[in-house]
């Protein structure tokens, strides 16, 4: 099921630094040159518009094994604010899009074929395919796997938030039938999917969201088993209510205060799968935020704590893509998506869905609609 919100445009993951610029050995001068949004300078705090640059840049001639590839869906994702502090200024935005090969030198790719690919913030790239396979920051890209869907569920469900929902949860927390599973970001790209493939495996579920709106729709329409705002609840309080019996699994998106809370409600040999920390990511980090202990949990409770980057199971992506797709069409997944308008408004849609604007998935149409 696809539920989409529209807002009009104004006017992990990752290793290695993605590309700043092109050369020129240049495709026709009819061709359109490509819109490309950089850093322009590091963030401090939360992103502002003036912290980015848009620029139009000639495309290079396609060499053997390359495709020119047309954005038509991006994606924003809390990972890219965390990464960015990576790089220095001027270096373009790294992420994910779903496009369609305009141009072909490539004997696997033909004009016309769906590809998802890391080509950063561009509305056009040329890419080689092969060079840049299992590379996450500069290409890794290839065809789309799942026609009958929606092409923007390449960046969700479908994509790299659903692979870390899928392998976060089972590889790491491994969920047994009966047992509570707490997620919080529960209402975004990751943290929806988490609950309801708890909810296949036969777990109360519990989530935290930022709003009342969205905790309603976590329970009547993921079918939550409770759900709060954090923002007006009290967190012990919340899990005394909702997890009498303690809590065994615990998928953190957010970090900080919340997730001690949490492993102090845990039960004996509970998992933690911490898969982000965006309660820090825009925080000044010469002064960085703090959390009570958490050892005293971890050594007692006898807990097993665990970070990750989903790359690690690339290799195993298409096992996780065709089981969320399997989940979609029998209605077991329910997927939203909370989609800006317009490639200039990328700007705004990443520091509207790090404020949590989204419910859902937060992706960029990026024609006009």
């Amino acid at each position: 099921m696809l539920l989409r919100r529209v807002l009009q445009a104004g006017s992990a993951l990752l290793h290695s630094p993605p590309p700043t610029s092109t050369s020129c050995r240049c495709l026709s001068a009819m061709a359109p040159p490509a819109k490309v949004i950089y850093m322009a300078k590091k963030f401090a705090g939360e992103p502002k518009p003036s912290d980015f640059q848009i620029k139009e840049e000639p495309l290079p001639d396609l060499k053997e094994g390359e495709i020119l590839v047309e954005a038509e869906w991006m994606s924003v994702d809390p990972y890219m604010r965390a990464y960015m502090d990576r790089y220095p200024a001027g270096t373009k935005m790294i992420g994910g899009q779903v496009g369609k090969v305009l141009q072909s030198k490539h004997k696997e790719y033909k004009v016309g074929d769906a590809v998802v690919g890391y080509l950063g913030w561009s509305s056009r790239s040329v890419v080689h395919v092969d060079s840049t396979k299992g590379d996450m920051t500069r290409g890794d890209v290839e065809k789309v796997r799942h026609s009958d869907m929606p092409l923007s569920y390449a960046l969700g469900a479908l994509g790299m938030p659903g692979a870390t929902a899928y392998f976060g949860l089972l590889e790491l927390c491994q969920p047994k039938e009966g047992e509570t599973v707490v997620v919080n970001g529960a209402a975004g790209a990751v943290g929806m999917l988490v609950g309801q493939i708890a909810k296949v495996k036969g777990c109360k579920v519990i989530g935290f969201a930022g709003s009342d709106a969205k905790v309603e729709w976590l329970k009547k329409t993921l079918g939550f088993d409770f759900a709060y705002n954090y923002k007006t609840c009290n967190i012990a309080n919340a899990l005394k209510e909702s997890a009498p019996n303690g809590v065994d699994c615990y998928f953190d998106n957010v970090g900080g205060e919340f997730s001690s809370i949490v492993l102090s409600k845990m039960n004996l040999f509970g998992r933690i799968a911490v898969c982000g920390a965006i309660a820090s990511y825009n925080a000044d980090m010469a002064n960085p935020p703090q959390a009570p202990v958490i050892q005293g949990s971890m050594v007692f409770k006898q807990l097993k704590m665990e970070g990750f980057v989903v790359s690690r199971w690339r290799s195993r992506f298409p096992e996780a893509y065709d089981q969320m797709h399997k989940w979609i069409k029998e209605g077991k997944l329910k997927v939203q998506e909370h989609v800006y308008e317009g490639f200039e408004n990328m700007p705004n849609a990443l520091i509207g869905m790090l404020r949590g604007e989204n419910t859902g998935k937060a992706v960029v149409k990026v024609s006009k609609l």
